[in-house]
């Protein structure tokens, strides 16, 4: 394993994609990530013992782009387990983050690590828009603040996985918590080292709305948030009732129609 900081390729981006049944999917995403101009990249696919087609998929392209590379888990573990995994590898200063059902706009990293470079950013974030599962169907642009806090980024939503972009050598080395926001959760982490979150206002990812989608569950996903608040960021409960309250209403302007 490498150490997380001192081994880093300094123009490396290691992309880091957990997939489980993924089968339906991941082609579009790994051909999303090939198309990308900027060419230093190594894309760390994580099978969490998936019972379809995933692994073969992803074994197919790495034979033909050894950018692509496959980890399989020994037993499914989850998405933050899986992300671990892919990070054990991460060779590259830079972590990008990838859903493997979600898509990238062509020329998506080169225009990230430009913007991340010229605003000193250790997270940045882009704008997006979302798709219907079977890809039929393009929404309309979901934008982002141009800057977020700790305090800030509990209020909000506005950080979507697949548009993230962490520059390590900035925010240091980081590991994702078994939790069901894991990714939330990281981002809150890294906040609290003081890093400021940068977002991008360009339309650079196509996000999947997958219908058995954990995120689809909009109760349970409300008692996760607070959960989230309560438990792992030990907020009090009108700081967390505060936080909630924005968060939910942020979401449901967001989401309110497609």
């Amino acid at each position: 394993m490498l150490d997380p900081v001192k081994d880093l390729e300094s123009e490396l981006v290691s992309i880091v994609t957990p997939a489980y049944k993924a089968a339906r999917f991941v082609g579009a995403t790994i051909e999303s990530v090939i198309a990308q101009d900027y060419l230093k990249w190594e894309m760390l696919i994580v099978d969490d013992r998936s019972p379809d087609d995933t692994a073969d998929i992803v074994a197919s392209y790495s034979k033909s782009d050894p950018r692509v590379k496959l980890i399989r888990q020994v037993e499914n573990g989850g998405a933050a387990a899986a992300r671990n995994a892919a990070l054990d590898f991460a060779r590259g200063r830079y972590v990008a983050f990838l859903d493997s059902d979600d898509v990238w706009m062509p020329g998506k990293l080169s225009r990230q690590l430009s913007f991340m470079r010229d605003v000193g950013a250790g997270l940045s974030f882009t704008s997006f828009r979302r798709i219907t599962e079977d890809g039929s169907r393009t929404g309309r642009l979901i934008s982002v603040p141009s800057s977020l806090d700790y305090t800030a980024l509990l209020k909000n939503t506005a950080i979507v996985t697949s548009t993230v972009v962490v520059d390590r050598s900035v925010t240091g080395s980081f590991r994702m918590t078994k939790t069901y926001y894991d990714d939330f959760v990281l981002w809150l982490g890294l906040l609290k080292r003081g890093v400021i979150a940068r977002g991008l206002p360009i339309d650079l990812l196509r996000y999947r709305v997958v219908d058995q989608s954990i995120s689809r569950n909009k109760a349970n996903s409300a008692r996760q948030v607070w959960r989230t608040y309560r438990d792992i960021e030990d907020l009090g409960v009108l700081p967390a009732a505060w936080c909630f309250v924005h968060y939910a209403s942020r979401a449901w302007l967001k989401y309110r129609r497609f």
